[in-house]
């Protein structure tokens, strides 16, 4: 069994609990314009150019070119995406061991989806549980009820994207079936037992930050006896990926968010009864 990774992070404190090893899975069947991972919406392996390094040594388009990135003469290309196998990632995560110990730490799956690839996921997650290592995943709820209620039962800790709670504009946006997200979270709630759910909101100006998108999605979680909110400010980390991928990136004109008006969302949020970590 393999699955499509592009990156494996270490040392990360954003993810959940203690230091974490996040595992970021290939492929994504969200179109979200805001992503700050765009090296993780197609499921294939694709060429990322750094413009800084490139000297136009060919005459071909570098994000079509056949030829290994290590014959790159500058280093400006860098192919995204490996097929590992679960030893292989077991292995990787193994180095860490020491950090989640000492942390309270442990596994975050993210991407991309992860659900995408839930077949892996699923028996990824068996293993760690066997060796006892804290489990986490960041999901937007988009895969099969099949693999959700068998992932509930062997994960920690589950970090759920909400984004535009309207039918049709998450449609146009994101591309996201709103019934199928929730008829995924109400799965995971009710085969839950002792994981941990904890919504999250990321906030983008024009697109999920107003309040009325906002209250629809407090709304929503309400009905479940959820008291942790985290709130994602937008950023522009991102942005120079999409370049480098030979891609337009849409938000380039879009400001982030002062504190002022995060603190007025985050007191908002509050109001309602529910905790509020900013930045997950």
């Amino acid at each position: 069994m393999k699955a499509m990774i592009f990156n494996i992070q270490r040392y990360s404190l954003h993810d959940g609990e203690g230091i974490r090893t996040v595992i970021f899975f290939k492929g994504c069947p969200l179109t979200c314009p805001w992503c700050s991972n765009p090296e993780s919406q197609k499921l294939e392996k694709e060429i990322m150019r750094r413009q800084s390094l490139c000297i136009g040594c060919s005459s071909t388009n570098c994000y079509k070119c056949n030829k290994d990135p290590k014959d790159c003469p500058t280093g400006a290309l860098e192919r995204i995406g490996k097929e590992m196998t679960l030893r292989e990632v077991l292995d990787e995560v193994n180095k860490d061991a020491v950090f989640f110990d000492s942390t309270g730490g442990g596994v975050t799956l993210s991407g991309g989806e992860p659900l995408l690839q839930g077949e892996f996921i699923v028996e990824l997650l068996k293993e760690l549980k066997k060796i006892g290592i804290h489990t986490a995943i960041e999901t937007t709820g988009m895969g099969r009820q099949d693999i959700i209620i068998e992932m509930s039962k062997h994960i920690d800790t589950v970090l759920w994207d909400f984004k535009i709670m309207d039918k049709r504009l998450a449609k146009e946006v994101v591309n996201q079936d709103i019934d199928v997200m929730k008829n995924n979270f109400e799965t995971l709630i009710k085969n839950s037992n002792k994981v941990e759910v904890i919504p999250r909101i990321p906030l983008i100006p024009h697109y999920t930050a107003n309040i009325e998108n906002i209250q629809k999605i407090l709304d929503y979680i309400s009905k479940f006896d959820l008291k942790l909110v985290h709130i994602l400010p937008f950023h522009q980390y991102g942005s120079s990926k999409y370049k480098a991928l030979g891609e337009e990136y849409k938000l380039k004109d879009v400001k982030t968010l002062d504190k002022n008006e995060i603190e007025e969302i985050n007191k908002f949020i509050e109001c309602k009864g529910f905790k509020v970590i900013i930045g997950g």
